[in-house]
């Protein structure tokens, strides 16, 4: 029996957004655990959808598992100072004091940038390492949407990531970091490590795994493990986040160097040799608003309208209305938006109550420059209280808390408001406030991949449309100060010169 030291911190940040993540954003409880520690991270983490949960599973039986610290900041901008030291130190306090250890497991998301830091999953492995020694492994798991950088690497003994987008195996990527945490208890450490950056990057919205090229490649990586090669992780990167090593990444961990190099190289080139297959159709929102319409005359399930830049999970603020106003203003009818986040009129639809109206101006505080609140009267349909545990297959068993929510109806548009940020990818959030996601005629969902695996099988036809938000699809709109020379800011685009672009 071997004594693992547990723990977890996730940020996937956004780097464009003025918005800081703080210390209290990580602390809270929204759609995901609050910050945990020591048996608390045992109680909120067992039996839901991480990828400690995973490992817990498979782990917790056979090992003593010491658990430290679990925090989660979602997706947001730059992580403050304050919040990644407060958060680190005692991480690595904890587990200094209970030490000695023989393994370390962190469950971490791979793209958080912190103001002094830009690889700051990198910087917290770094000072682990350090405070560990070099012989006592670490094994992490990682989202698909990692940035990985050579010192992720070269601080761990095994790397898996999420084989899935939308993130369905959060806990089987934790029992596959199980699985290599207990060879390395068996075999000790590898001696081989490889890192291969792709040199282009990826929008979010073409990189799903459902279909190609992302779902062939990753059946390549999970081909190329076993026997002396522990994983071969490919993972697609998020273009929002402003550090050297951006972008897609394949990383091998093996028993021999020269089985890792080969390993690694060869998934790379699959990758590179179908660059173009990335690309698919993008709508403006007019354009995508009217196709809806159309399709919808005659569809017997719903037109999804994926509102993509305005997606949480990306770093956007949820309450932006640049779909809602042309829904309205094309006179969509049995049309739903959501999940729209303003707790000022969540607040004022409880004060109101059910069946009430209200003139308000929703939304449109916190979004980029040109976003407008929409200002009506809106009828108050349904409210809810938020508490609700999530049922669908990316986020199944959560225990979520998302303040007080309301349906708001104007015209033929209800609007689906909470009052914490929460990306719509669980059927669950709608039903909280009487809506049944099958029986419209639009869904309109601030999401840019994760509805998929719900929603996508409900739907009639999924279109992606480019409202104004806080993430923007196309990477040559993102003014880059530290992105490496040379890589490509998107499939077949222009070459980045480390912080501008040019059309070599």
């Amino acid at each position: 029996m071997a004594r693992i030291a547990v723990g977890g911190v996730h940020h996937e940040t956004n780097s464009f957004i003025p918005s800081r993540t703080d210390f209290a954003y990580f602390a809270s409880h929204r759609d995901r655990p609050p910050l945990v520690r020591g048996p608390e991270v045992l109680e909120w983490l067992t039996n839901t959808s991480f990828g400690l949960s995973g490992f817990l599973e498979a782990m917790a039986d056979a090992h003593d598992i010491v658990p430290l610290l679990w925090t989660s900041g979602g997706a947001g901008g730059v992580v403050t100072r304050d919040a990644f030291e407060r958060i680190a130190a005692e991480l690595v306090g904890s587990l200094s004091r209970e030490m000695p250890v023989d393994a370390v497991y962190l469950d971490l998301h791979g793209a958080m940038v912190t103001e002094d830091f830009e690889d700051g999953e990198g910087e917290l492995l770094r000072r682990l390492r350090a405070a560990l020694g070099p012989h006592v492994p670490i094994v992490i798991s990682l989202d698909y949407h990692a940035n990985v950088t050579p010192q992720m690497v070269a601080c761990t003994d095994g790397l898996v990531g999420y084989y899935t987008y939308p993130h369905v195996d959060r806990e089987q990527t934790g029992r596959r970091a199980a699985k290599v945490l207990s060879t390395i208890l068996e075999r000790g450490q590898p001696s081989g490590r490889a890192l291969r950056k792709i040199p282009f990057l990826i929008p979010l919205n073409f990189q799903s795994t459902l279909v190609q090229p992302s779902k062939r490649i990753v059946e390549s990586s999970e081909r190329a493990e076993g026997g002396d090669v522990l994983n071969v992780s490919y993972l697609a990167g998020f273009p929002p986040a402003d550090l050297f090593d951006c972008g897609p990444s394949v990383i091998v961990h093996a028993y021999s160097q020269e089985l890792a190099d080969l390993r690694a190289d060869t998934l790379a080139k699959e990758i590179t040799a179908v660059e173009a297959e990335f690309l698919q159709p993008l709508y403006n929102v007019k354009e995508g608003v009217r196709k809806a319409i159309g399709i919808a005359e005659t569809a017997s399930r719903p037109v999804i309208l994926a509102d993509t830049q305005d997606n949480p999970g990306c770093g956007g603020t949820a309450d932006t209305t640049g779909v809602l106003e042309e829904l309205i203003r094309q006179g969509a009818t049995e049309a739903v938006v959501g999940i729209l986040c303003d707790p000022e009129a969540a607040e004022a639809a409880h004060r109101a109550g059910e069946g009430n109206k209200i003139n308000i101006a929703l939304g449109g505080k916190y979004g980029p420059a040109g976003v407008k609140p929409y200002e009506g009267e809106f009828s108050v349909t349904q409210l809810g209280n938020g508490q609700i545990v999530s049922t669908g297959s990316t986020i199944r068993g959560r225990k979520m808390e998302l303040g007080k929510m309301a349906l708001l109806t104007i015209g033929g548009v209800s609007v689906v408001v909470s009052s914490k940020r929460m990306q719509a990818y669980d059927p669950g959030l709608f039903r909280h406030v009487g809506v049944e996601p099958t029986e419209q005629k639009i869904l309109a969902l601030k999401s840019a991949v994760h509805f998929r695996a719900d929603f996508e099988p409900i739907s009639e036809e999924v279109l992606v449309v480019l409202a104004p938000g806080g993430h923007i699809v196309d990477p040559t709109q993102y003014p880059y100060q530290r992105l490496r020379a040379g890589v490509r800011l998107g499939p077949l685009g222009p070459r980045s010169r480390g912080g501008s672009a040019t059309t070599g």
